[in-house]
């Protein structure tokens, strides 16, 4: 019995997709830079173009938010976030597809008043016609 599970893990492995590698994962991370800017620049286009149509963040009270809702946030007016520095990271690649995150401490001004969050938060990333979008994001706060 021992031997037929080792072979099937062995045949399961040698049958497994090759993660990113390579340009792809180069564009990944470059796609994710990108992305980055865009929320703490407020760039609605450049959102629209990273941010996959059938995009879905789940925030840490449970609320779902869409493309639009997600870059009206970013975009809104009076808000002005700091740039951030991730820590914790969290890398998971495979074949056409990642989840990147980690923890970041969101600062800014938000209608006159500082803000300050700590955020524990996961992007899943899709390959699509040889474009990275990000498809769903996951976020709870970490006091």
């Amino acid at each position: 019995m021992r031997a037929i599970l080792i072979a099937i893990s062995l045949a399961m492995a040698a049958c497994a997709p090759e993660p990113v590698a390579g340009e792809a994962r180069a564009a990944l991370v470059l796609a994710a830079e990108a992305y980055e800017r865009a929320q703490i620049d407020g760039d609605a286009a450049t959102l629209g173009n990273i941010v996959a149509d059938d995009y879905l963040l789940v925030g840490s009270d449970g609320s779902r938010q869409n493309k639009q809702e997600l870059i009206a946030f970013w975009t809104a007016y009076g808000f002005d976030p700091e740039p951030v520095a991730i820590s914790d990271p969290v890398e998971l690649y495979w074949t056409d597809g990642a989840a990147l995150g980690g923890m970041v401490t969101l600062r800014g001004m938000r209608n006159g008043a500082p803000f300050s969050v700590n955020i524990r938060y996961v992007d899943v990333w899709v390959l699509r016609d040889g474009a990275w979008v990000v498809v769903y994001g996951q976020t709870t706060r970490a006091e």
